[in-house]
C-alpha cells in the first residue's frame, strides 16, 4: 500500500527557512499515528526569493496491514 496523504511546508523568508525543520519536528511528534513513506525536498529561487519546500508522503500507522 502507497501514501494516503502529503503534508507540505514552505518558506521563502530566511528566517522561516531557519525554523522549517522544528515545524516538521513538531509535526511528526503531534501525529505519531502516521507513518512517513517518503519526502520531497525542494528549493526554488528566482531574482528575489528562494523557496524552501519539505513534502511528507504518509499513510495510518498499520495501514498496510488491514489492506
Amino acid at each position: 500500500m502507497g501514501f494516503t496523504g502529503v503534508k507540505v511546508f514552505s518558506a521563502t523568508k530566511a528566517k522561516e527557512r531557519e525554523a522549517l525543520g522544528d515545524f516538521v519536528t513538531m509535526w511528526l511528534r503531534n501525529n505519531p499515528n502516521l507513518e512517513i513513506m517518503g519526502k520531497t525536498v525542494t528549493q526554488s529561487s528566482d531574482a528575489e526569493f528562494h523557496c524552501l519546500t519539505i513534502m511528507l508522503f504518509f499513510r495510518e500507522a498499520g495501514a498496510a496491514a488491514a489492506a
